[in-house]
């Protein structure tokens, strides 16, 4: 068996799964910060999917649009941190 085998049978299900259940959190979460977690969460899935992929496929161009993702899902966080921030030092 071969790393690319590996990872097409045993890794991507598994990190679709992680994916679905996370996905799971997104729709029942009971509050907006546990959505955007969750969301961030599934950013992160989404990111090491493309890595696995191109570890798989042997295209490093994939590993450049998971760098991508991870830095708008950083922005992302840090944006809905500062909100959550402004939110409460008002109420």
């Amino acid at each position: 068996m071969t790393l690319a085998d590996f990872i097409s049978m045993i890794i991507m299900p598994l990190l679709g799964c992680g994916l679905l259940i996370t996905f799971l959190r997104v729709v029942l979460g009971p509050s907006l910060p546990n959505r955007v977690v969750a969301l961030d969460l599934m950013a992160t899935f989404i990111i090491a999917i493309s890595a696995a992929y191109s570890v798989a496929s042997g295209e490093p161009s994939y590993l450049d649009a998971a760098v991508v993702l991870a830095l708008i899902t950083f922005l992302g966080t840090v944006a809905f941190a500062y909100y959550l921030h402004k939110r409460g030092s008002n109420a």
